[in-house]
């Protein structure tokens, strides 16, 4: 039976972990994901969940220590934020090429420099191409949803891949929220325990985990590290199902709002998605055809799928919570373009930055821009497409 608690963004991950009861973490504190690893060695040391904690003296050394434990075979998890993620960065590609299906819980945050605390994505749109599965959440429930699921889709058998189970930092992790939890056995039951099928330290069948790759090998490799990221998507839309006959909460690759007739529409990833439903609805009670889509899994991209979303539209603002410095597209409106023109739909297309360095984005700023949408929708110039939001220019 379900139960209800508030708890923080990062104690909702730590309580997850608990059920889930992970062999090992390995942690390094970094603001704000510090409380996660605090959390959890607490849990350790008073002994509600089996896990090896490892304090370590760096990120890259807590990747590497939880890649040398995933792949000895044991279920391993780690939690960083912004330059700490940065400092992991050769190691990510290693855990996710190596097919090792390991859990980082990253708290979204602004990387440096000028040196920032607050919650931007540019950690984790920097590693969009590292291989990893990326699942971003809205709110606390998200947050916590998402990391039960987590080992599900990694260590599926068509999958084995790390995944990167990602909040805002601060503005989900510290603020608290009535969210509701799944009692302990459901979640180890739907967990369940893990069985590698390949790790070093069986002796029945030896192996060699990172061995030097010739040119006659390593393009194969990445191919299939491809094609089980492909595999993710089906993999992750089936866990949601099982997961939503237990739990009554239903996910998708990404959350359609009010987009039955929509001729607007904003794309957005994160906590910012509730700021917007709120414009929806204030738009929406006025009769005006506004609507919604907050991706969930960015890797791997639900092209096909999103540009069915948005086919009927006229207009579209694609929400970047990073710079790319290439006057252009960032990551996400890079993504939303080119699943739109593979589909041949031409809405028109506009790319906003937003809330770099936790810049607070409000109701009224995004009711500016479905402002903006129906004023090219009804034939008016686009102009600049790359914008910036709530700058001082």
């Amino acid at each position: 039976m379900a139960r209800r608690d508030r708890l923080s963004g990062n104690e909702a991950v730590a309580e997850a972990l608990r059920q889930i009861n992970p062999d090992v973490m390995a942690a390094f504190p970094i603001t704000p994901s510090t409380e996660i690893p605090q959390y959890f060695s607490k849990l350790v040391a008073n002994g509600q969940v089996d896990s090896e904690f490892i304090p370590v003296e760096s990120e890259h050394s807590a990747m590497s220590a939880v890649i040398g434990a995933e792949a000895a075979g044991a279920r391993s998890v780690t939690a960083t934020s912004s330059a700490g993620m940065a400092l992991m960065w050769e190691e990510l590609y290693l855990a996710a090429s190596n097919r090792l299906p390991c859990v980082l819980t990253l708290v979204n945050r602004a990387l440096s420099g000028p040196i920032n605390i607050n919650c931007d994505h540019s950690d984790s749109m920097g590693a969009r191409d590292s291989g990893w599965i990326q699942i971003y959440a809205e709110n606390n429930q998200e947050v916590y949803d998402n990391l039960v699921m987590a080992y599900r889709i990694a260590e599926h058998k068509k999958v084995k891949l790390p995944v990167m189970i990602c909040q805002d930092g601060f503005i989900t992790s510290h603020a608290v929220e009535n969210i509701t939890l799944l009692e302990d056995d459901e979640v180890k039951n739907f967990v369940g325990e893990y069985e590698p099928e390949n790790y070093l330290l069986n002796p029945k069948m030896p192996m060699a985990l990172g061995p030097y790759s010739v040119t006659n090998y390593y393009f194969e490799a990445k191919r299939a590290q491809a094609e089980a990221l492909k595999n993710a998507k089906k993999v992750s839309l089936d866990v949601a199902k099982e997961f939503a006959k237990m739990s009554g909460r239903e996910y998708g690759l990404f959350e359609e709002y009010k987009m039955d007739d929509a001729e607007l529409a904003v794309v957005i990833i994160g906590s910012a998605a509730g700021t917007t439903k709120d414009a929806v609805d204030n738009l929406r009670a006025q009769g005006k055809k506004v609507g919604l889509i907050k991706i969930r899994v960015f890797r791997p991209f639900p092209a096909e799928e999103l540009a069915k979303a948005l086919k009927g539209c006229k207009a579209i603002a694609v929400m970047d919570r990073t710079e790319s410095y290439n006057d252009c597209f960032g990551p996400l409106g890079a993504e939303v373009s080119a699943a739109l023109y593979r589909a041949k739909a031409t809405p028109e297309i506009v790319n906003y930055v937003y809330g770099l360095g936790g810049r607070d984005v409000q109701v009224s700023d995004m009711e500016g821009i479905y402002a903006e949408l129906e004023r090219i929708a009804d034939g008016g110039m686009v102009g600049n497409a790359y914008r910036y939001l709530g700058v001082r220019e």
